[in-house]
C-alpha cells in the first residue's frame, strides 16, 4: 500500500480517539491502521465514556496524562469526553492541525439511533465541526476479545477513501463492521429506530429510591437501504451523517407563513 501524504508532501497527521478508554482494545487496533497511511497521535479518554454523546467538560478543568500506547503510539489520556479530547487536541496538543480525525473501534454498535447517543461517533462529528474529515469506526461485538479484523479492514478501505477524496464539509462517515472477517462494505442511510426503556426501580440499604435502566431497540424501517439491514446481512454500514439538523423539508413548507 502506498502512503497517503498531507500538506506540502508529509505524511498525513492522523488523530485517534475514542469512547471506551486509551486502554481500549479497539483504539489500539484502530491506530493500527492509522499507522499504514501516516503519523498517529492518540488523544481519549482515559476511562470508560460510553454513551456520553457530545457532551463537553465546562465546569471543572481538564487534565491530561501522556502515555505510550502498546508501546508503540504517543498517546495522552484526558480526564474529559470524547468530544473534550478532540477539542483540546486540536487547539493544544497537536504540533499541528490533524489531516484526519478517526474514532474508535467501538465495542457495540453505533448504527440506527445509537449514533445519537455515541461518545464515539461525537468524537469524529466534533473532528468535522473542526474543518478536519472525520470518520467513527464500530464493531458489532461488545467483548474486548472480539476479532476487530473486518472493523479494521473495513476502516483502511475508508482512511484510504478519505485521504484520497476528502469530505464535503459538515459531513461525517460513520462506519459500522460485524466481529469477524469482512464480508465487505456498502454505504446506507441510518435506520429509523428508537429505543423502548424500562426503568427497574429498586431501594438501597440506607431507604433511598435508585433505578437500573434496561432497553430493546426498536427498528421502525427494515429497508434494504438501512444501516442496520446492511449489517444483518453481514456487511460493514458506511453512512454519512450531519450534525445540522435543520429540518429542511418542513422549512421549505412553512416558508412565508407568518406565525
Amino acid at each position: 500500500m502506498s502512503e497517503s501524504t498531507g500538506a506540502k508532501g508529509r505524511k498525513p497527521l492522523i488523530l485517534v480517539c475514542n469512547d471506551d478508554g486509551i486502554f481500549s482494545p479497539g483504539i489500539k487496533a484502530l491506530a493500527e491502521v492509522a499507522d499504514e497511511f501516516g503519523d498517529v497521535e492518540i488523544v481519549a479518554p482515559d476511562r470508560q465514556q460510553s454513551a456520553v454523546g457530545h457532551a463537553v467538560t465546562i465546569n471543572v478543568p481538564l487534565r491530561t496524562r501522556a502515555f505510550q500506547v502498546d508501546n508503540r503510539f504517543h498517546g495522552q489520556a484526558c480526564s474529559g469526553t470524547p468530544a473534550d479530547c478532540i477539542k483540546l487536541a486540536h487547539h493544544e496538543l497537536l504540533r499541528q492541525k490533524p489531516d484526519l480525525v478517526v474514532s474508535g473501534i467501538n465495542h457495540g454498535s453505533n448504527a440506527g439511533i445509537n449514533l445519537i447517543y455515541s461518545g464515539t461517533v461525537s468524537a469524529a462529528t466534533e473532528g468535522t465541526i473542526m474543518g478536519t474529515p472525520s470518520i467513527a469506526v464500530s464493531c458489532l461485538d461488545f467483548d474486548e476479545e472480539a476479532d476487530l479484523s473486518g472493523a479494521q479492514d473495513a476502516a483502511r478501505k475508508v482512511i484510504g477513501y478519505v485521504l484520497n477524496h476528502g469530505l464535503p464539509p459538515g459531513v461525517t462517515l460513520n462506519l459500522n463492521a460485524p466481529a469477524g472477517p469482512l464480508k465487505g462494505v456498502k454505504w446506507a442511510r441510518q435506520a429509523n429506530s428508537r429505543y423502548v426503556e424500562e426503568f427497574d426501580g429498586r431501594r438501597d440499604p440506607a431507604n433511598r429510591d435508585y433505578y437500573w435502566m434496561t432497553g430493546r431497540l426498536e427498528l421502525l424501517d427494515d429497508s434494504e437501504d438501512t444501516d442496520i439491514k446492511v449489517l444483518s446481512n453481514g456487511y460493514a454500514s458506511l453512512t454519512p451523517i450531519q450534525y445540522d439538523l435543520t429540518a429542511y423539508r418542513l422549512l421549505g413548507e412553512v416558508e412565508g407563513i407568518e406565525l
